[in-house]
């Protein structure tokens, strides 16, 4: 027995058929499984249609928070409300292709793994910009927690005891894919195509995706503390240069012109400041939220299967 967890956020067009889809393909497959559909607060049509599809699907859990909280949110409802032997989280949008289920349970339950991973081997329909984008986070992520970001996915099977081990990280501002590849276990991985979007928009513009990258670091490492100290060592360094430069030509009995290399240092010791205040303004922010202590959501509806 699966259940299979998906967050939906403004998806009255598509969520119809892509829980129709999953449930066909899955029982196809000869898998039993149910659903936990968690609604983050949708403002259009959603959990009219959400409550349609539990009147005619058996199994289907739904839960609607009381306003919107994000993805990260909705995926750390999930887990914490499920009760099944293991979890497929995947998108409510078709982009995860439900047809790798039944091998990511067969690696589940004929193989043993803990955590069975939708690896990415394309990503679909993207700008240049986004993709830019994406590559860059991915080398900075990477870089900062060593780890492959490009390994990451939302899209995945998780066993009881791991979702029981990623239960007890009690983070305001959690980060699924992160949390999941910390808690261990034996992983595997299925590699998948991203298929299109059938209906609606991302609800992920560019500037989201920026807040994201920046909490997903910050909630993994503290590397980027550190990072202050290159920068602030190459001034250093520059400055040195500077200094012996000027006392060659004061040797040599040169003039000695130091507008330039100055204000290029100020300049780059300014920069290297900046960055580094930065940097620990994201720390301090993120310290703030988990100081708070306030739920990472509140659950305004709950329905439970039909019997």
């Amino acid at each position: 027995m699966i259940q299979i967890i998906m967050p939906v956020f403004n998806e009255e067009d598509g969520v119809e058929r892509a829980v129709k889809t999953v449930h066909k393909v899955v029982s196809d497959a000869g898998v039993e499984h149910g659903f936990l559909l968690v609604d983050d607060g949708s403002r259009d049509n959603t959990w009219a249609k959400l409550n349609a599809l539990a009147d005619e699907i058996p199994g289907v859990t739904l839960l609607r928070f009381s306003r919107n909280f994000g993805k990260e949110a909705a995926l750390c409802c999930a887990l914490e409300n499920c009760d099944a032997p293991a979890v497929v989280v995947m998108d409510a949008d078709l982009q995860h292709p439900p047809e790798v289920i039944p091998e990511m349970v067969r690696l589940w339950r004929d193989e043993g793994f803990d955590v069975v991973d939708g690896v990415k081997t394309d990503r679909g329909r993207e700008s240049g910009l986004h993709r830019a984008c994406v590559n860059l986070y991915y080398r900075i992520f990477s870089r900062a927690t060593n780890s492959r970001a490009d390994q990451l996915s939302d899209f995945k099977l998780m066993d009881r005891r791991a979702v029981e081990a990623w239960r007890k990280m009690p983070e305001q501002a959690p980060y699924f894919r992160g949390m999941s590849a910390w808690v261990g276990f034996r992983h595997a991985s299925v590699p998948f195509e991203v298929a299109p979007r059938l209906t609606g928009r991302s609800h992920w513009p560019l500037r989201s995706l920026v807040r994201l990258a920046a909490n997903s670091v910050t909630a993994y490492t503290s590397a980027p503390l550190l990072a202050p100290f290159l920068p602030g060592g190459l001034c250093l360094l520059a400055a040195l240069v500077l200094a012996i430069a000027d006392l060659v030509r004061v040797i040599a009995a040169k003039p000695v012109s130091a507008a330039a290399g100055l204000t290029l240092l100020v300049l780059a010791i300014g920069g290297c400041a900046l960055t580094a205040l930065g940097v620990l303004g994201l720390y301090a922010a993120r310290i703030y939220e988990e100081a708070k202590g306030r739920p990472r959501y509140l659950i305004g509806e709950r329905r439970l299967p039909r019997t």
